[in-house]
């Protein structure tokens, strides 16, 4: 089992991607907190990950409160006594032309995105610091890397998780943590469902593997970062896009 009886917590882990990250890590052995504001789905993915064997805790947070976030990990703490692994998953979109786009657009994105990232990262890597281990993982995306018209918010947040990334994963390295990020291309989930049918067939012309991914495309990426597999990866961001963005 690659994170056998690892701690991992795992942001926006109700759904979509966190919850498949948080599924593959119980499945390798590992005990899971996941968080997120939608309580019902919380209820039923802990119901799920403890169907195959190992301890959960569902806890609603809002990851732009530095508060609610020092409490998660202290229960955390509290319940498992340690910390190993941290999936910053946690993400939102509020797509809008730069000329039409709100101030409340601009900053709900950049709150629960890039400043959720950093209130999390920084809390449990004073943790890890301590414990002299641990691995960081921040789902960034390839709109980080390229950009699109109409989520120059979402743009700004992704390609500050990857920048952030990379100055953590410097600060962290001489503690034995490693630091790392994915950046995921068309991964069908939810938030994609909801793009027309004219704008995915646009996006599908554009991956040479002429297929979306799937969430478990990422799980498998985050499990492989967060396991003994690569520790001497540190500071990388590995795009999952069938070779959308080479």
């Amino acid at each position: 089992m690659l994170v056998k009886d690892k701690v991992a917590i795992v942001t926006g882990g109700a759904r979509g991607i966190g919850k498949e990250i948080a599924l593959a890590f119980a499945r390798e052995g590992a005990d899971i907190c996941i968080c997120d504001v939608e309580e019902k789905s919380l209820e039923e993915a802990v119901r799920e990950l403890k169907s195959l064997g190992r301890e959960a805790i569902g806890l609603r947070v809002d990851v732009t409160n530095l508060s609610q976030v020092e409490e998660m990990v202290q229960k955390v703490l509290d319940k498992f006594s340690k910390i190993d692994i941290l999936i910053n998953n946690a993400g939102i979109t509020r797509d809008n032309l730069l000329l039409r786009m709100k101030e409340q657009e601009w900053d709900a994105v950049l709150n629960v995105n890039l400043k959720g990232t950093f209130n999390c990262t920084k809390t449990v890597s004073k943790i890890m610091v301590k414990q002299r281990s641990g691995r960081i993982v921040s789902i960034a995306s390839i709109i980080g890397l390229i950009g699109n018209a109409g989520q120059s918010n979402y743009a700004a947040s992704k390609g500050g998780i990857i920048s952030f990334t990379k100055s953590v994963a410097k600060e962290l390295a001489s503690r034995n943590i490693n630091v790392n990020a994915i950046a995921p291309g068309f991964i069908k989930t939810d938030m994609t469902a909801k793009l027309s049918r004219e704008l995915q067939e646009k996006m599908l012309k554009m991956i040479p593997l002429n297929r979306f991914g799937e969430t478990s495309d990422v799980a498998n990426v985050a499990l492989f970062l967060s396991s003994e597999l690569s520790n001497y990866i540190t500071g990388h961001v590995v795009k999952i896009d069938g070779g959308m963005v080479m």
